[in-house]
């Protein structure tokens, strides 16, 4: 399936060189190989696999890099993105992030609604004596986001949760800052806090 989905890429982006042909190729993209994980508007069907509607295009753009890099190391990066972004030019990459951008984000209800309160605590506050700032300083109050640093708000729970288990475990280390955030904070915290971003 993987070695299907590759050539499916390169042969999109046979005519992608440049610029325009490569915003051209970017819907088509999305709408086509894209789809199977991320849904033809960025919105997956699986937490596996994380929302890019209304994602930051400047966090598309690092994290597509990275995983053409293989500078994103997590399982499912390696399983599912490595392959996939070694085929996508510069040009493609700042289109399709373009793309999701622009798409209108989810709206993700809270996994359990006990955890609410908890984590708005931690994302406007922080847990200041574990040395855990908070996370609305990066993500903002909303969690939209802002350039390299992702919308939280609508994402899977579940996904949300990962990336921070990745973080502290070190198997996705391409965010130093994040590296440095999770470092002390507990399972119930990070999942408190996932709650909470996520459903804003």
């Amino acid at each position: 399936m993987k070695t299907f989905l590759a050539i499916a890429v390169g042969a999109l982006l046979a005519a992608g060189a440049g610029t325009v042909l490569a915003q051209q190729a970017a819907p088509a993209l999305a709408t086509g190989v894209c789809s199977a994980c991320h849904g033809p508007e960025g919105h997956s069907v699986s937490p596996v696999f994380p929302n890019l509607a209304g994602q930051q295009s400047a966090y598309i753009t690092l994290q597509l890099d990275a995983f053409r890099g293989h500078l994103r190391g997590d399982p499912n990066a390696q399983a599912y993105m490595w392959g996939m972004a070694s085929q996508l030019s510069d040009d493609t990459i700042k289109s399709l992030a373009d793309y999701y951008s622009a798409q209108k984000p989810m709206h993700e209800p809270a996994a359990d609604p006990s955890l609410l309160a908890e984590g708005e605590k931690i994302y406007t506050q922080g847990v200041p004596a574990q040395g855990v700032p908070a996370c609305a300083t990066c993500h903002g109050a909303n969690a939209a986001g802002a350039g390299a640093f992702p919308r939280l708000a609508g994402q899977h729970v579940d996904y949300l949760i990962a990336q921070l288990q990745g973080f502290k475990s070190g198997t996705r280390s391409n965010a130093p800052i994040m590296l440095a955030v999770v470092r002390t904070m507990t399972d119930q915290q990070m999942k408190a806090a996932a709650n909470y971003a996520a459903s804003r």
